[in-house]
């Protein structure tokens, strides 16, 4: 089996980059959507990446906001990937690609299982994510709701996971892998080292 793929997001501070990497995350995600806890600038993303493996995707991760303004923040920081955690377009995803970024299209995922068949068709080919309703509120979804309507391809599970759970969740899920942010925290906004690499070793090995 692949071993599964972990991001790591909400990251803010450089020893938690740290902590991320040396526990061998495959992504770390930074928040400039506004409103969050963990939200930050792309002077600070710019520093925080700088010494991250290129084998590490750095992903900035935007809510509806402007395309000029992802598209400028994104650069700004030197991340590597864009997450668009709001009701963008596929086109939109496509404009990122297109300004040499790689692509996460996150979703709830029970507005991607309501999407018509011909709908998530269109995205089959792009790197997806199903959250819960409200993404980093730390609430997990029903996977019930997925049934037969997984995504096609690479995606991630999100909502609600923490090192005790992630085993389980995924277990049967059809994902690649796992992102996480208030899972991993030992208060709302401050990441714990300690949690940061027992979430990576419970999703790699299916153990709580």
């Amino acid at each position: 089996m692949t071993e599964r793929f972990v991001k790591i997001c909400g990251l803010r501070t450089p020893d938690m980059v740290s902590a991320a990497v040396a526990e061998g995350a495959d992504a770390l995600g930074f928040i400039f959507a506004p409103g969050s806890a963990r939200t930050v600038d792309a002077a600070t993303v710019r520093g925080l990446v700088a010494a991250v493996p290129a084998t590490v995707e750095t992903v900035a991760v935007f809510r509806n906001q402007p395309l000029a303004v992802v598209l400028e923040t994104a650069q700004a920081a030197g991340v590597t990937t864009v997450q668009l955690h709001g009701d963008e377009s596929l086109e939109d995803v496509r404009a990122v690609q297109a300004a040499g970024f790689r692509t996460l299209r996150a979703f709830a995922a029970a507005a991607f299982t309501a999407l018509p068949a011909s709908e998530r068709a269109a995205w089959a080919g792009e790197r997806l994510l199903l959250d819960a309703v409200e993404p980093g509120a730390g609430q997990t979804f029903d996977a019930s709701v997925l049934a037969d309507r997984t995504p096609e391809g690479f995606w991630l599970l999100a909502g609600g996971l923490t090192p005790g759970n992630v085993g389980a969740l995924l277990a049967g899920s059809g994902a690649s892998g796992a992102d996480v942010s208030s899972g991993v925290e030992s208060s709302r906004g401050v990441k714990d080292a300690g949690l940061i690499r027992d979430f990576i070793r419970a999703a790699r090995t299916g153990d709580a």
